[in-house]
């Protein structure tokens, strides 16, 4: 493995920031480190860059430990929340910095320079200042200048917080797409699922200083080890009597068990639109909303509010409309276990999502 963490552990006084971490990277993945505001993202980040000491752990790069290394000495690049760029220097100044301070021959340092100038798309802009960039082009810039020295390892820390949210979506595509072509390992920071799922090769989910789960986004999105990571990734409900839902009896087997319902799990229609009626529960619609490639459908079932999506090629639901409502599969959890349960009372094959 390119970068293998083991038991790692740090407090700031009294606060636990990070437990008994434990993961392994392979060589040219982009991971993406997910969850709260302060869960201990950051706080991994900053101790495998070396600006944080481990209390207790290791810290493995490529083989060597390098717990006791200085950051200049772990081969890494770090991308910073707000560029921190020097704003006194042009951007071919800026990128320069770090190869001038580690002492490169100018032939050499001009050569790399535009090497990345034209890999980053900055090409005419080198001798502008930051102020003179726009948000996407200074994170370019500080993007090249992380590369310049050449690492083996990349990190991000929340590289696209302060950009609006087109620019934001257009550099992910970019990111994506320049990890690829350099196959350098890397690792960025989000609170941002949709950054995550659309950027990462695997996400790891922190919480509370914690490892909850590391997958890839396909793997946590369809198998959540933990109720926190059900309910923190995508959209949906949690019912606590899911046993009193329509296909769920069984899991009044568990006392205490609760139920977590995306909205994908759910189909919803009028009457004529189910052909197995003894499947779904009677409900109302209660709000609507266009999200533009589909209507989201907030609905109540008995005492049971749920929400789902519906196709815009289907008949327009309004508030008000009595409905029937199909639950195809639900997340169970207590405390003891958590599983995934299918509706007991459907035909096979199962009804086509809407």
């Amino acid at each position: 493995m390119h970068v293998e963490v083991r038991g790692l552990n740090k407090k700031f006084g009294t606060f636990q920031a990070v437990k008994d971490v434990e993961f392994s990277i392979a060589k040219g993945q982009l991971i993406g480190l997910l969850g709260p505001s302060g869960g201990g993202k950051t706080s991994i980040l900053r101790m495998l860059a070396g600006l944080e000491t481990p209390d207790e752990g290791d810290i493995v790069f490529h083989g060597q430990r390098v717990n006791d290394l200085p950051p200049q000495e772990r081969g890494i690049g770090f991308v910073f929340q707000n560029y921190a760029l020097f704003k006194h220097m042009t951007v071919a100044e800026n990128i320069a910095f770090g190869l001038e301070v580690k002492k490169w021959p100018k032939a050499k340092v001009k050569e790399r320079v535009a090497e990345l100038v034209e890999l980053t798309g900055l090409k005419g802009f080198e001798s502008r200042y930051p102020h003179q960039l726009s948000g996407g082009q200074r994170q370019r810039v500080a993007f090249a200048r992380a590369l310049a020295p050449e690492p083996q390892l990349l990190l991000l820390d929340e590289p696209f917080a302060a950009i609006d949210a087109k620019i934001r979506h257009e550099l992910r595509s970019w990111l994506r797409e320049m990890i690829d072509r350099l196959g350098i390992t890397s690792i960025f920071v989000t609170h941002d699922q949709d950054e995550a799922i659309e950027v990462a090769d695997e996400i790891m989910i922190i919480n509370q200083g914690r490892l909850e789960q590391k997958g890839s986004p396909w793997e946590i999105y369809k198998d959540p080890q933990t109720p926190f990571v059900a309910g923190f990734i995508g959209e949906s409900t949690i019912v606590e009597d899911i046993a009193s839902l329509r296909g769920f009896a069984d899991a009044a087997i568990w006392p205490g068990t609760k139920g977590l319902i995306r909205p994908e799990y759910i189909e919803i229609g009028k009457e004529s639109e189910f052909s197995l009626l003894s499947a779904t529960e009677a409900g109302k619609v209660k709000h609507i909303h266009f999200r533009g490639s589909e209507w989201l459908v907030e609905v109540a079932v008995g005492g049971i509010k749920l929400v789902t999506y519906r196709s815009l090629e289907k008949e327009v639901l309004h508030p008000g409309d009595a409905v029937q409502v199909l639950v195809h599969r639900a997340y169970l959890f207590n405390d003891n276990d958590s599983w995934v349960m299918e509706n007991k009372l459907k035909e096979d094959p199962m009804p086509v999502h809407i």
